[in-house]
């Protein structure tokens, strides 16, 4: 069955996606959501998630932070150091007059406040389950959605002037016109919830070694562990034995949490750099992971995506209904938000080259530049800002 709509429709039913569709209910726009999987399916997900100030300030003004405050913890101190060489940094949120520097919640916890608040709010916002996007053509004049529902024997297909990929890139395989720039770096991330000796002090630790970046985040009263390095490293280290990793983890990480005691369900997933390089320029927009994947070394790469989720929003209800995926609506949109999105692929991307190597001379270079970060208030507010809110 074919249908049309003269609404926005988006494509991806997770936390960007729902934003956006808050957003636009928010301005007095009507606006569907198709999801591949069913209600609550994500609510057991324990993977972390890095919100910073300022998406927690999107959440505040959608109506979403209430619901989940008391799910997050708080960063309020963020100590940066390298194995193996002199220099750290510590950056603090009472420094910058901030209530904190980021927080860090479950997926499944901010999936239940986001599907919550939208039952609140009623009117405004169709979510329809179960319907994974098979193909999407997009033409001069609209955007054609097919995707299979199980009340169907047949695809359905959706007709609208402005399709909106937000499922992290799920579905990009499946639409022609579409390419993807890619850099992989041949590394993995490890990542796991572990319970040390000394309690977190709402502190989160980046920790730079030869091998990689490692990140601990406070998250509830233990460690969210994100351990970074090429993939045969992250081979010996996943194959230990629960004992012998927390005394790996120990030796890479240092003492400045006490022992590491225990190591919950470990998962690993590639890390790479992408971003598309060909958009379409009418009926079609593409944000967050689909549109930009991000290294996980600064916690950029999700609140970018919300972002793009509050711009994209912010555009559609500057225009008029008969302009809604219009090319020079879209390129508005793109323009806006080419500094952030550049920027923040730039920014990870140096991280990993810089910090993620043992050359003679380098070790010495990164201790200097987190000397000076330490040393230099103007610095540390810049990096604070941009972690804060962006580009």
């Amino acid at each position: 069955m074919k249908q049309t709509v003269s609404h926005p429709v988006v494509i991806g039913g997770g936390p960007v996606g729902l934003v956006l569709a808050l957003s636009l209910q928010q301005a007095g726009v009507p606006v569907t959501v198709l999801e591949a999987q069913q209600p609550g399916a994500m609510y057991g997900d324990g993977r972390a998630l890095a919100l910073s100030y300022g998406t927690r300030q999107v959440l505040e003004q959608l109506g979403v932070w209430s619901v989940v405050s008391s799910k997050v913890t708080a960063i309020e101190t963020i100590h940066v150091s390298q194995q193996k060489g002199f220099g750290r940094a510590l950056l603090k949120a009472s420094e910058h007059q901030l209530p904190a520097l980021g927080y860090v919640v479950s997926y499944g916890a901010l999936m239940q406040a986001l599907d919550a608040r939208m039952a609140e709010t009623g009117a405004g916002i169709e979510v329809r389950y179960e319907v994974p996007v098979k193909q999407l053509h997009v033409d001069t004049s609209a955007a054609e959605v097919t995707y299979e529902s199980a009340a169907a024997s047949n695809p359905d297909v959706l007709v609208t002037p402005l399709a909106i990929i937000a499922d992290g890139g799920r579905s990009l395989e499946a639409i022609p016109g579409l390419v993807r720039e890619t850099k992989h770096y041949g590394h993995d991330a490890l990542v796991g919830l572990v319970q040390t000796e000394l309690p977190h002090r709402n502190i989160a630790y980046e920790r730079f070694t030869p091998f990689g970046p490692m990140a601990l985040l406070p998250n509830g009263d233990q460690f969210s562990l994100v351990w970074t390095g090429e993939q045969a490293y992250i081979d010996q280290i996943a194959a230990l034995d629960d004992a012998d990793f927390l005394q790996a983890l120990h030796q890479a990480f240092g003492d400045r949490v006490g022992k590491f005691l225990q190591i919950g369900k470990r998962g690993r997933f590639p890390l790479k750099l992408s971003k598309l390089e060909q958009t379409f320029p009418a009926h079609c927009v593409v944000i967050g992971n689909a549109a930009q994947t991000m290294h996980p070394v600064a916690g950029q790469g999700f609140n970018v995506g919300i972002r793009d989720a509050m711009a994209l929003a912010k555009n559609i209800a500057a225009s008029s209904a008969a302009e809604w995926g219009a090319a020079h609506r879209l390129t508005e949109y793109h323009q806006s938000r080419a500094r952030d999105t550049g920027r923040g692929l730039i920014f990870t991307d140096f991280l990993v080259n810089v910090f993620s190597n043992d050359l003679i001379g380098v070790g010495l270079l990164r201790g200097a530049g987190l000397g000076a970060l330490s040393l230099l208030p103007a610095a540390r507010r810049f990096l604070v800002s941009k972690m804060s809110y962006g580009s």
